[in-house]
């Protein structure tokens, strides 16, 4: 059963334009193959206040997401160094 994808507004508005084009690539194919077909496989939990939801790794970047039913819901795309100050004003 395929996942659909469903993103937060500040991923197409911040999260992706900051991207190079490389690393832009890697995480388009790492959503599309991982996320869509089996997230829990693939992804780690998230501990404390971030429970619930998921991070999969990509290089330097953390993709964050929460499986709700058939639906993927991706919450940032985000360097490591900042990504869990990001994502914690975005919950």
């Amino acid at each position: 059963m395929p996942f659909r994808l469903r993103y937060h507004p500040d991923v197409k508005d911040v999260d992706i334009p900051a991207l190079n084009k490389n690393i832009k690539n890697r995480i388009k194919k790492a959503i599309e193959t991982r996320l869509t077909t089996e997230p829990q496989m693939y992804g780690e939990p998230l501990r404390k206040t971030l429970r619930g939801y998921w991070k999969l790794r990509v290089g330097d970047y953390r993709v964050v997401f929460k499986v709700v039913k058939d639906e993927v819901r991706i919450l940032g795309i985000i360097h490591r160094k900042k990504v869990y100050d990001e994502i914690g004003k975005r919950t």
